[in-house]
């Protein structure tokens, strides 16, 4: 059986997850989160505990259990404390601005670039050369933020561009004669 599938997952104060047979949902103080199942994955709700087990002995449901596991996983977490990832900008004149559900960005190209948050995900602008996204959908949060960061990517001779908070960009030595 997977590992990551035996552990059990404790949910916090004030969440809640109801199962039914197509799909999970977990709500929260921060929203709610639903995942639709497949028939291959069993889940137990015993004492605000849930446990996961694979409907057979079969490679692909084993594997499931821990998918769906770690899945439903980022959902308590995500309603309960949320998810965040934090981009810097890195060069002369590059600069975000969050305008409500928009992040106004200035790349050095010839035209500013606006983002369209999706819904769900919110973006702010603690100074003007970093972003914030934050909202309760891991894969949400992660897909956003490599899109903003693929407008303009760190390149290796000076490290200017959009990169995350924690990325290390290793500086190439430029040619010699």
């Amino acid at each position: 059986m997977s590992r990551v599938a035996k552990m059990p997952i404790s949910l916090a104060a004030g969440v809640e997850a109801t199962i039914s047979a197509e799909k999970i949902s977990v709500k929260g103080p921060q929203g709610s989160l639903s995942l639709p199942l497949t028939g291959q994955v069993n889940i137990k709700n015993e004492n605000s505990t849930l446990t996961f087990t694979p409907a057979d002995d079969s490679r692909e449901a084993v594997a499931m259990s821990g998918t769906v596991r770690a899945l439903v996983n980022n959902m308590v977490v995500g309603v309960s404390q949320g998810f965040e990832k934090k981009l810097s900008l890195v060069g002369v004149g590059y600069r975000a601005q969050a305008q409500g559900d928009k992040l106004n960005l200035s790349l050095g190209f010839s035209h500013p670039i606006v983002h369209q948050m999706p819904a769900g995900v919110k973006c702010e602008t603690p100074s003007q050369t970093e972003i914030l996204i934050k909202g309760i959908d891991r894969q949400k949060v992660g897909q956003v933020a490599a899109e903003v960061r693929a407008y303009r990517s760190p390149e290796p001779y000076k490290g200017k561009g959009v990169r995350y908070a924690d990325e290390v960009v290793l500086i190439k030595e430029t040619k010699k004669k």
